[in-house]
């Protein structure tokens, strides 16, 4: 039912800066919860953050708290990772999920989107 299209992703150096979207196709965005997660080569898909279906709720991995910021346009039904501070460990494909507040299944993702941080 929702489909989701991430972009903004791409090559650059530590540091460095990017901004991720996540275009959802469903009409009723606004009443899912959308989270970004991401997978390095070899490695397992991991939680980066959560919002809540108002955007007044934000949870991050330790990992990148501090440094990504994630935020939610419901009249647009897009979402967005703002990435500061890149490392080359946050190299991975970045995906977009979502899933209703009462789920207990990200039941939806995007194709994903590549980041990769240069030393």
């Amino acid at each position: 039912q929702v489909q989701l299209v991430e972009s903004g992703g791409g090559l650059v150096r530590t540091g460095g800066s990017l901004r991720l979207s996540c275009a959802a196709s469903e009409r009723t965005f606004s009443s899912y919860r959308m989270a970004w997660f991401r997978q390095a080569t070899g490695k397992e898909r991991e939680f980066v953050a959560t919002i809540s279906v108002d955007g007044g709720i934000t949870t991050y991995a330790d990992s990148v708290k501090g440094r990504f910021i994630i935020s939610r346009d419901n009249a647009k039904k897009t979402m967005y990772l703002q990435m500061n501070s890149l490392k080359p460990d946050d190299t991975a494909v970045y995906y977009c999920a979502a899933r209703l507040p009462i789920g207990l299944q990200w039941n939806y993702w995007g194709q994903g989107t590549q980041v990769t941080v240069s030393s």
